[in-house]
C-alpha cells in the first residue's frame, strides 16, 4: 500500500496528532485532580482538523481559535510545556498565566487567541487577512469554529465580507456532530455546513475529519488557493469528539452505541494503520509515542514548578506597550 502523501510528511502528522491527544489526555487528568483552574474542554478525537490544516500553514500565517483551542495551538507549533504552564496559571505560560484554557494566545506563531464567545474568530481572520491583502504580503488566515457556530449572525457576516473583498482566508468548521449538547440534525436542515459557501460565491469542500492526510490534502487546496489571490474557501472536517464538551459534561444527550467504541473513529489509529501497510516500522511508531510521553511529563514538571504570577503585575499586558 502507498501512502497519499510523503512518509515523512505522514509521520510528522502523526506525530502533531499524537503530541496533542497526550497533552488533551494529560489536562484532563490533572484537571481532575485540581491542578487545573477554570473549565476545561478537551480536543480529543479531533486531532486529525488541526494537524491536518496547520501543516499546511507557516509560521506567518495567522489561526484563530476556540474554547476547545489547545490543539490548534500545538498544531501551529506551540510548546506543550509553555501551553501547559498557562493552563496551570503559571507566569512562565504564553500569556504569564493570565489566559489559561479558553483564552490562550501567541501571535508570534501567528496564533491570534482561543475564544469563549462561540463564532467571534470568524470574524477576526478577517481582519488578518485584509491585512495580508493590503500589504500585499502572501499570508493566509485560517478560522477554526464548530457547527453551532455556523449559525451565528458572525459565520454569514464573516464569510460575505471575506468574499466581497476577496480576502485569503480558510474557514475551518470541525463539525463534531454537537453544538455543545445539541445535535447538529436538530439545528440545522443543511445537510452539509460546506454547502453554506454557494450563498456567498466560494468553495464549499466536506472531508473526514478523522482521515488526516484527507483534512491535509483538502486544506492543502483552500490554502494554495488563497495565497494565490483566488479568494476564501469554506471547510468542513466531520470529527467526532470522544469526551464531552466540556470535562464535567456526562453526555446524556448522546446515545450510548455512539460512545460503545470511539477507537473506530481514531484519527491516529487510522494513520498508524496506514503507516504500518506502507512499510513503517511499527518502532518507529513507538519511538514517537515514546518521546511524545517523555514531552509530556517534562512539560507537566515544568509547570508545576514554575512560579504564579506575582501580584504586582496582575495590571501588566492588559494594553500594547503599556505595563503597569
Amino acid at each position: 500500500m502507498e501512502l497519499r502523501i510523503p512518509s515523512d510528511r505522514a509521520l510528522e502528522l502523526y506525530t502533531t496528532m499524537q503530541r496533542i491527544r497526550r497533552f488533551e489526555e494529560s489536562v484532563s487528568e490533572l484537571y481532575a485532580r485540581g491542578k487545573i483552574p477554570g473549565f476545561l474542554h478537551t480536543y480529543v478525537g479531533e486531532e486529525a482538523v488541526a494537524t491536518g490544516v496547520c501543516a499546511n500553514l507557516t509560521v506567518d500565517d495567522w489561526i484563530t481559535s476556540t474554547h476547545r483551542g489547545h490543539g490548534h495551538l500545538l498544531a501551529k507549533g506551540g510548546r506543550t510545556d509553555r501551553s501547559m504552564a498557562e493552563l496551570f496559571g503559571r507566569a512562565t505560560g504564553y500569556n504569564r498565566g493570565k489566559g489559561g484554557s479558553m483564552h490562550i494566545a501567541e501571535p508570534e506563531l501567528g496564533h491570534l487567541g482561543a475564544n469563549a464567545i462561540v463564532g467571534a474568530g470568524i470574524s477576526l481572520i478577517n481582519g488578518a487577512a485584509l491585512s495580508a491583502q493590503y500589504r500585499g504580503t502572501s499570508q493566509v488566515g485560517v478560522s477554526f469554529f464548530g457547527d453551532g457556530a455556523s449559525n451565528t449572525g458572525s459565520f454569514h457576516e464573516a464569510l460575505n465580507f471575506a468574499a466581497v473583498h476577496n480576502l485569503p482566508a480558510v474557514f475551518v468548521c470541525e463539525n463534531n456532530g454537537y453544538a455543545e449538547s445539541t445535535p447538529r440534525w436538530y439545528h440545522q436542515r443543511v445537510g452539509r455546513v460546506s454547502e453554506r459557501a454557494a450563498a456567498y460565491c466560494m468553495p464549499g469542500d466536506t472531508v473526514d475529519g478523522n482521515d488526516v492526510i484527507a483534512v491535509y490534502l483538502a486544506a492543502g487546496k483552500a490554502v494554495a488557493r488563497a495565497r494565490r489571490g483566488e479568494g476564501p474557501t469554506l471547510l468542513e472536517c466531520l470529527t467526532f469528539r470522544r469526551r464531552g464538551h466540556h470535562e464535567a459534561d456526562n453526555q446524556f444527550y448522546r446515545p450510548k452505541e455512539e460512545l460503545a467504541n470511539p477507537e473506530r473513529h481514531c484519527p491516529i489509529l487510522r494513520l498508524r494503520g496506514e503507516l504500518l501497510a506502507a512499510g513503517t516500522p511499527e518502532s518507529t511508531l513507538d519511538a514517537i509515542h515514546a518521546a511524545v510521553d517523555e514531552e509530556i511529563r517534562l512539560a507537566v514538571a515544568f509547570a508545576e514548578s514554575s512560579p504564579h504570577p506575582e501580584p504586582a503585575t496582575a495590571r501588566a499586558d492588559i494594553y500594547t506597550g503599556r505595563e503597569e
